[in-house]
């Protein structure tokens, strides 16, 4: 796992490809942001299990996780649904704990 926040050329850093509105191309290395965390990734895709358990969320089943899209949509990821990393505007990923309770 790499955490540095150094840009390298064969990494594609989906937040900064959102903010310059352009098409993440496909490559070798993604640079995705969970929650406060930055993880360098080696494929295009990966399930929202996937995800969580990269961010230490286990087991996966007690968290949700969300993908923050350029302009402030916020799209659930199911637990065996691949979030795309080439997709246009994807910035970040979010979750949250399923026993969270309000109050």
């Amino acid at each position: 796992m790499m955490t540095d926040t150094s840009t390298r050329d064969d990494i594609v850093d989906l937040e900064q490809y959102a903010r310059e509105n352009r098409r993440p191309p496909k490559c070798d290395r993604y640079r995705i942001r969970i929650d406060r965390e930055h993880f360098v990734v080696l494929e295009p895709c990966l399930t929202g299990r996937q995800l969580l358990t990269l961010a230490g969320k286990c087991p996966s089943e007690k968290f949700k996780i969300f993908q923050k899209i350029r302009g402030g949509t916020i799209e659930p990821i199911e637990l065996d649904e691949k979030a795309d990393f080439t997709r246009p505007g994807v910035e970040r990923f979010v979750t949250l704990p399923l026993d969270q309770t309000e109050g």
